[in-house]
């Protein structure tokens, strides 16, 4: 299914109670999308009210980094309410939608609240999808949320920490082998950022291990890593990864994931902590908007809308981020960050203009997706950059490394977050030191306590070795 033409132009929708003195816009999901519709919604003369079951607002972009002990979950969240305190047509409410009623246009939430909107703005974003698997989420943690990047951090952590242990302890421990499933810009940044931990932040810290030892692994089920990149920035990908120590397989498909390693086919592949990066679906909120007749999703579950960002049928429902399908130019427009942030202020514009001048609204342009090009960071000093605004062109290394933490840093909401990750940054890059290497929560590793028994137990040669030795002490004399 493509998005509907500009010539077929839907209906404009009409209030749903025209006697309240001002309309309800109803917000779900404060992501890049939400919290951008928010602040544009937040300077016009109606009721604006944002659900979101945290409390606060996470540039993703940046969550591998606190997954990696490099900044702090503050550095990169903010609260919804700080972010809004100014829009005093604004309201935010810690709840999760659980049922939408477009029909009377009721959203009823987790609480039991149910509250009534005019214009409804979906924008809950994505998840992991295990394929059909869900019992791997517990082996093999992704990366979507503060909690995700904590409970990643306390794993890799605690991996050196029980080697350590172990080999003061017992002379040994299992090789430090970290296997990253997807070969995406999360997985490489995740490959990428623990390589950087182990082979310079941590060198001098511990004492009877070699951190600089520890093996990464990125499994990529299909020919190439980062796939929505031009071949030749797929090959500086792969050559910096190698240059940081990273092997990658390509054509590799993960048949299972086991407490302490992962299966390929046939083959088994020792794995200290497996972390997840292959597959994302939407929302499970698009599921309940597809109650509606006419509403269709995707085989990831996102809705697909015309060129105004509604579903067929819902000129008051608007879907944005990871939740829209919307297609331009024939190619379905990814779900990152920067057509969220468009995305969202579309909406917020289309709407202050059904409210105050139909006519004007009936003229509006389609939605158009402004490509200013993508990035991705790989390692210190590593990354690679297709610029497409303001000139074209196709960077990789220092260059595209020093244009990824400017762009972040700008994007960052917040001068006290710019100022905070600048400085932890500087402070990483000059001394070689990360900031917050907290293990919080269990010191359970899954898989640990096989790894390190057959870590015990001799290898082929050394088997061959005894078996030769004893064998020559039983020998006969001369």
């Amino acid at each position: 299914m493509s998005a509907t033409t500009s010539a077929e132009m839907p209906p404009l929708p009409e209030r749903m109670n025209p006697e309240r003195p001002r309309p309800r816009v109803i917000i779900i999901g404060a992501g890049f999308a939400g919290i951008t519709a928010a602040q544009r919604l937040g300077k016009l003369p109606i009721d604006v009210t944002v659900i979101d079951r945290t409390n606060h607002h996470t540039f993703q972009p940046l969550l591998y980094q606190v997954a990696l002990a490099v900044l702090s979950p503050g550095d990169i969240a903010q609260p919804i309410r700080s972010i809004l305190s100014r829009a005093r047509n604004t309201e935010v409410m810690m709840d999760e939608a659980l049922d939408i009623d477009t029909v009377a246009r009721r959203v009823r939430l987790k609480s039991g609240a149910e509250m009534l909107y005019d214009y409804l703005i979906l924008a809950t974003g994505s998840t992991h999808s295990y394929f059909g698997h869900d019992d791997w989420a517990q082996l093999a943690p992704g990366l979507k949320t503060i909690e995700d990047a904590t409970e990643i951090r306390r794993r890799v952590l605690l991996a050196f920490e029980l080697a350590e242990r172990q080999k003061l302890e017992t002379g040994t421990h299992p090789p430090l082998q970290f296997v990253i499933v997807g070969g995406g810009p999360t997985g490489v940044e995740l490959a990428g950022a623990i390589s950087d931990i182990a082979r310079l932040y941590m060198t001098k810290d511990f004492r009877h291990i070699d951190t600089k030892t520890a093996e990464v692994l990125i499994l990529e089920g299909s020919p190439y890593v980062l796939g929505m990149y031009p071949p030749d920035l797929q090959q500086k990908a792969i050559d910096q990864l190698a240059a940081l120590g990273v092997r990658v397989r390509t054509n590799a498909h993960v048949t299972d994931i086991q407490p302490g390693y992962v299966m390929v086919g046939d083959e088994r592949i020792e794995s200290v902590c497996t972390l997840w990066g292959a597959g994302v679906q939407a929302s499970p909120l698009g599921k309940l908007l597809a109650k509606t007749p006419g509403v269709e999703l995707d085989r990831k579950g996102s809705v697909f809308v015309n060129q105004y960002l509604n579903p067929k049928n819902l000129p008051e429902v608007f879907v944005c981020g990871d939740l829209a399908h919307f297609e331009q130019d024939g190619k379905q427009v990814p779900g990152v960050a920067q057509p969220a942030l468009q995305m969202g202020g579309y909406v917020a514009r289309r709407i202050g203009l059904l409210i105050a001048d139909s006519d004007k609204a009936a003229r509006m342009k389609p939605f158009r997706f402004f490509d200013k090009g993508d990035m991705a960071t790989i390692g210190r000093k590593a990354a690679v950059a297709r610029i497409a605004w303001p000139f074209h062109a196709h960077w990789s290394g220092f260059m595209a490394w020093a244009s990824w933490l400017v762009v972040h840093i700008f994007f960052l909401i917040g001068f006290h977050n710019r100022l905070s990750v600048f400085s932890q940054w500087a402070y990483t890059y000059l001394r070689l030191r990360d900031g917050v290497r907290l293990i919080l929560g269990s010191q359970e590793l899954p898989g640990w306590e096989p790894l390190t028994e057959a870590s015990k137990l001799p290898s082929d040669s050394e088997a061959e070795e005894e078996t030769a030795t004893l064998a020559a002490a039983h020998q006969p004399g001369p």
